[in-house]
């Protein structure tokens, strides 16, 4: 099991931009994939990105491409999840999440340990 705790939420415009971090414990984080959740008021958690325990390949949702990056450094046990161009329906907690498997998925089923998430508020 590894821990992780997420930092860099806040308050920020639309059109602005934040940088997630999700510090993660323990030796085995490298072989790890790593992906990012959301879940705003009312609504279900949904996954945002994705990244292979490598860094070589990435997996966005539709509604974050070309706004958002994914991307990790295995000798600081981080990933990181770069926010631009922020609209207000990206308001909600994001949360960091582990695979136990290189592979990536999209489901949140797939992952096996959870951050307690940072909170996005994004105001138009």
């Amino acid at each position: 099991q590894v821990q992780l705790v997420e930092s860099g939420g806040g308050l920020v415009q639309a059109g602005g931009s934040l940088r997630l971090s999700c510090a993660a414990s323990g030796r085995t984080f490298s072989m790890y994939a790593m992906g990012w959740f959301r879940q705003a008021p009312g609504k279900e958690r949904e996954f945002v990105a994705a990244i292979f325990w490598s860094g070589s390949s990435t997996y966005y949702a539709d509604s974050v491409k070309g706004r958002f990056t994914i991307s990790r450094d295995n000798a600081k046990n981080t990933v990181y999840l770069q926010m631009n161009s922020l609209k207000p329906e990206d308001s909600a907690v994001y949360y960091c999440a582990a695979r136990h498997s290189g592979l990536l998925v999209r489901d949140q089923n797939g992952f096996d340990d959870w951050g307690q998430g940072t909170q996005v508020t994004v105001s138009s």
